[in-house]
């Protein structure tokens, strides 16, 4: 059996001495919050820190992040954190880990640092920060940890992964990537310097698994700017490209079909100005002079002469077409001779939200085309033909699947198994597993507790998982209050019930059966002698409850109060 986290359940034991301690505190199970934690000889080393945008069924989260509660009275232990790349779910959670200890060193490529650089000037880190540039290439010690970088493809340039060495150990962790013959800035996936290493030794493989269940090779992103190209150029009206906003290879291709189209660009989302124009500045964006304009212009030339860069493509509520979507962008109109483009692919989890933003386009009578209908995107995630490729040049002696869900997990280590990884030598984990290098040789030992960290408005943590059911609840069945006055002397009820509902029902009668009920029941307890609250309130809470879900098979949140007067 596949070496999984059935295996051995409970607290780790010490690490043997010359191992090496991989724990996962994000991005194994779940699409996104990437984060892993690195431990040899008493030091600690991170690779990426990355957030989720809000969590499925967490009413008002903004973001979620790792809960790196693991070392949080070990800040001081920190060597360094690696960056593999630029995308918020590896890098959104920096600034909050900064604020606990603002010296840790941060390491990544130009374009990395770049959209850090910018996200801790948001959270006034900026000054205090270390961050230290590196290349494809390029190998540096820091502390214990020896680290050489490898440029690898994907839907963001400048993307990296680390071969870590700790003692005799050497691990690789890919980040996310795949391998595009022909990608549009001419940077290959190493796959040669993968084979080098291979060659050297490479005792553990962490890789990205998002696309292990597609069999093949992803297509060239040069295929996807061919049929972009001839959407734009069909259209009749305003287009609407909706990509993310860190895709700067996709938006080259956008702002190149504009320009033959003869079509101005605006962009439009914060996320997605801030990120071209820094791209643009490092020299990754090249934009014509006289293209760009703003929203305000864009809405007085004729619509065939406009093309708008939007964010929102993966649904989120806040985003530029999802406000377009529900005709509350304060600028933006949907027509019916518009071509809305999605030029992405959904993340697990996201398609209902992006199902409703496409039925809201098209009830406005827009025109709609996404992946499904056409190749107007291509995956930034090796599938499986690329992963075995990569696990035959790299040859090693164990494997650890990140980056997906468990679904995705379980389809990388079937690939192991096809190119003669025995199933003991291949780590299944999730978020808290840990997984102990000794000798060359990967064992799962124990887990740590590890949750989710919520961040609501400018609070960090402090909402948990009985708020958010209770969220859920006044979400889902409403709220009702029942008031009920007793007075104890005279062991009678003097006010009430009175009660109170909140999202329970629009017919003011619908209560009305209940109270009648509730007065019976509690005059006969009064008058059998209970006369305490507490009590009271159980049996109110009681009754109350199970008549609604007599009636409506509902569980609203229920508040009984039973004063004493």
């Amino acid at each position: 059996m596949t070496a999984d986290l059935t295996a051995r359940l409970g607290t780790p034991p010490t690490l043997a001495p010359g191992g090496l301690r991989i724990v996962a505190l994000g991005g194994i199970k779940e699409v996104g919050r990437n984060m892993t934690v690195f431990e040899f000889d008493g030091r600690l080393l991170i690779v990426d820190c990355g957030m989720l945008l809000g969590k499925t069924n967490s009413p008002g989260i903004d973001i979620t992040l790792p809960d790196w509660s693991y070392f949080a009275d070990r800040l001081d232990d920190i060597d360094a954190v690696v960056l593999t790349h630029g995308h918020e779910d590896h890098i959104g959670a920096l600034p909050y880990l900064l604020r606990d200890r603002k010296d840790i060193p941060v390491i990544g490529s130009r374009l990395t640092l770049a959209l850090v650089s910018a996200k801790l000037d948001q959270h006034q880190l900026r000054r205090s920060a270390d961050l230290r540039q590196v290349v494809e290439g390029e190998a540096m010690d820091i502390g214990r940890w020896g680290l050489r970088f490898y440029a690898v493809n994907h839907s963001i340039p400048d993307a990296l992964a680390v071969a870590i060495r700790a003692g005799d150990q050497t691990v690789l962790h890919t980040g996310d990537f795949k391998m595009d013959q022909t990608p549009l800035d001419g940077r290959l996936t190493d796959l040669p310097g993968f084979s080098r290493l291979g060659d050297e030794g490479v005792d553990l493989l962490l890789s990205d698994s998002t696309n292990a269940e597609v069999g093949g090779f992803i297509p060239s992103e040069r295929d996807v700017g061919k049929v972009v190209a001839d959407v734009i150029g069909k259209a009749r009206g305003r287009i609407i490209v909706a990509c993310f906003a860190s895709h700067v290879h996709r938006v080259q291709q956008v702002l190149d079909a504009a320009v033959e189209a003869e079509r101005m660009v605006a962009f439009v989302g914060r996320s997605m100005v801030r990120n071209m124009q820094i791209a643009r500045e490092l020299g990754l964006l090249h934009i014509p002079d006289g293209v760009m304009i703003d929203l305000k212009m864009a809405e007085e030339l004729p619509s065939r002469r406009v093309m708008l860069i939007s964010t929102g493509s993966q649904g989120e509520p806040l985003s530029a077409l999802s406000r377009m979507a529900n005709r509350s962008h304060q600028t933006i109109n949907i027509s019916t001779d518009d071509t809305i483009l999605l030029a992405s692919s959904l993340i697990p989890g996201n398609e209902t939200s992006v199902g409703q933003v496409i039925n809201g386009l098209s009830r406005l009578g827009a025109t709609v085309i996404h992946k499904s209908m056409a190749l107007v995107h291509v995956s930034g995630h090796a599938p499986a033909g690329e992963l075995r490729y990569l696990l035959n040049a790299v040859r090693p002696t164990n494997l650890m699947p990140v980056h997906g869900e468990w679904r995705h997990l379980r389809a990388h280590a079937a690939i192991g198994r096809s190119v003669g990884l025995r199933d003991e030598r291949i780590m299944l984990a999730e978020d808290g597993t840990v997984v102990d290098l000794v000798d060359g040789l990967a064992t799962i030992t124990g887990t740590i507790p590890v949750g989710y960290v919520y961040v609501d408005g400018l609070e960090v943590g402090d909402i948990g998982d009985t708020t958010l059911k209770d969220r859920r609840i006044l979400g889902d069945d409403g709220f009702l209050s029942i008031l009920i006055a007793v007075d104890v002397q005279a062991g009678r009820i003097v006010y009430g019930p009175e009660i109170t509902a909140r999202g329970f029902s629009d017919d003011p009668a619908a209560l009305d059966p209940i109270r009648a009920e509730l007065l019976e029941v509690v005059e006969k307890a009064v008058a059998d002698g209970t006369r305490d609250a507490d009590s009271l309130q159980h049996l109110v809470r009681r009754t109350v409850g199970r008549w609604v879900d007599r009636e409506y098979r509902r569980r609203p949140m229920l508040v009984p109060m039973v004063l004493e007067v």
